[in-house]
């Protein structure tokens, strides 16, 4: 089965139709497969001359693939058979999929979650390895992950070295300690390659063949998709999709919905999501990608049975797509595709220029001393759940949570979105992602979830740097246990909650409302959040 694309809305075709030729005319493709730096303008052309080689991975990756088998068949030899990747947005969203879609059992760390982290602690130690996995080699989640792990392996009388396998770019600080450190090995990705874009670099690959799946697949599907999606030609459909997207962005659009009926690949909405929202969400533009949970979501209809579909368009007319294909081929299409719709939209779609501030004031409020500045009373506590607010948008005389959850929603413009952000565990608090759903039948508004701190490396880009009319809605809660992080002077609750804040104060910084409500007891507090958004009316 080969990759494509199918578009049931002849309107959008229609408009798409044009674009495509246009795209056929100036050689696009090829040059993108050609890694052609001038393709989005001058002003992005010296961030696209160094980050173009995830096109010819297929390729270039391709001697990776001994390495791990090497590897994974050392590893087996003295039994370990258990893999836990820490690392966050690109170095950890693919090989998920990756691994979910392969059937192949790995323990993924993107989170600063006490109780998450204390769970994969708790696994059998002598059967782990640890893939720490950053591109810059600072990633403050995943070094907290490594020296945690470090120090569990050394206490069960384990050589921490000999279970700690690296992924870094060459060169980075992560690099140098760790060939100082004697770890076991360190894989350098090629550096011209966002971590977005990074499925099938070492990031992707690592992790994913260490676990079990079929990596020397992956590639091959890739390359057998290149041959089509290199090509100057109307059966490309990575220029279909890539011109649908910018065709509905120029008619208003400003969100994409994902969803999967059926195509046994697993997790794909949230890889893609990070690929859309960071690569189009900048500059007061872009599309919004929304993963719902199922084509029967509430509010959303989707096409296709075998396929990853999309439904993109205004709120008010969608239209709808779907992709089907390979894993391998389905990664490189939307990569093809979502640099594409860059070019019509008109931005660069290479870098992430909001992506940092969020991380400045998270360390700025960790910088502080103990004692310090203290954290702002909560205006309301109702319950299990603290209400902390930006902005003067609750009134006084809101007592009750609905009370609050009406006021926090009637803040969002027409047409807005609404994005729920959890910080806490993924999976002992799983049942907090009913709330996607549920906020999106009470507001009537497209709404997104993500977890904390993992959308931050995702989602966290256009929130700052895209369309201003979203409303925030973060979920924090009292961990029912803490973390050391070895010589550091926090533990993983005090760097969560220092995320959540410093992330709601560039929010707020930029005028848009958020609603923080803190559980003092998180089983409890899911609860009793559900049950006001059902109260919600509007």
């Amino acid at each position: 089965m080969g990759i494509s694309v199918d578009i049931v809305h002849d309107g959008l075709a229609e408009k798409a139709r044009p674009l495509v030729d246009q795209l056929i005319a100036d050689k696009v493709a090829s040059e993108l497969a050609g890694q052609d730096a001038t393709l989005w303008g001058p002003d992005a052309q010296p961030e696209a001359s160094i980050r173009l080689s995830w096109t010819t991975l297929h390729d270039s990756s391709r001697p990776l693939v001994g390495e791990i088998e090497a590897l994974s068949a050392e590893l087996a030899g003295e039994g370990i058979d258990r893999v836990v990747l820490a690392g966050m947005g690109g170095s950890s969203l693919a090989p998920e999929v990756i691994t979910a879609t392969a059937g192949v059992p790995l323990v993924v760390l993107d989170t600063t979650d006490a109780g998450q982290v204390a769970d994969a602690l708790a696994g059998d130690l002598s059967r782990t390895v640890i893939v720490v996995s950053s591109k810059s080699g600072g990633t403050v989640e995943t070094d907290s992950h490594r020296r945690i792990f470090e120090k569990a392996f050394t206490e069960a009388g384990i050589d921490a070295r000999s279970r700690i396998v690296v992924v870094t770019d060459p060169g980075s600080p992560l690099q140098k300690m760790a060939e100082e450190a004697g770890y076991r090995k360190v894989f350098t990705a090629d550096p011209h390659v966002g971590g977005r874009y990074s499925a099938l670099t070492a990031f992707g690959l690592v992790p994913a063949g260490l676990a079990g799946a079929d990596i020397g697949q992956l590639l091959d599907d890739a390359a057998a998709a290149f041959k089509l999606l290199s090509v100057d030609d109307d059966t490309n459909p990575a220029l279909w999709l890539g011109a649908a997207w910018g065709a509905a962005h120029a008619q208003g659009a400003e969100k994409v919905i994902l969803a999967d009926t059926g195509s046994g690949v697993k997790g794909f909405p949230d890889w893609a999501e990070q690929l859309i929202a960071e690569s189009t969400g900048k500059e007061g533009v872009g599309l919004l990608p929304v993963a719902v949970e199922n084509a029967d979501a509430p509010g959303f209809v989707t096409a296709g049975t075998d396929a990853t579909p999309i439904a993109i368009g205004p709120d008010v007319d969608a239209a709808f797509m779907s992709t089907a294909g390979e894993l391998g081929g389905l990664f490189l299409l939307w990569e093809f595709a979502t640099a594409i719709a860059g070019r019509l939209i008109g931005i660069n779609p290479f870098d992430q220029p909001d992506v940092e501030a969020a991380k400045i004031a998270a360390r700025a409020l960790l910088d502080k001393p103990v004692g310090g500045e203290p954290e702002a009373a909560p205006a309301l506590t109702v319950g299990s759940v603290e209400v902390h607010q930006s902005g003067d948008w609750l009134p006084a005389t809101a007592t009750t949570l609905a009370d609050v959850l009406n006021a926090f929603l009637a803040a969002a413009p027409d047409h807005g979105y609404v994005a729920v952000q959890a910080y806490l565990d993924r999976l002992d608090d799983a049942s907090a992602a009913v709330l996607r759903p549920a906020v999106a039948r009470a507001s009537r508004l497209q709404t997104t979830f993500g977890w904390g701190p993992r959308f931050l490396h995702s989602t966290g880009q256009y929130h700052k740097g895209g369309h201003q009319n979203g409303v925030f809605l973060q979920i924090t809660g009292a961990p029912a246990q803490d973390l050391e992080v070895p010589d550091r002077p926090y533990t993983l609750g005090v760097l969560q909650h220092a995320q959540a804040l410093g992330d709601g104060q560039v929010l707020a910084e930029h005028d848009r409302p958020v609603l923080r409500l803190h559980l003092t007891d998180r089983a409890a507090g899911l609860v009793e959040l559900t049950k006001a958004v059902q109260e919600v009316k509007r």
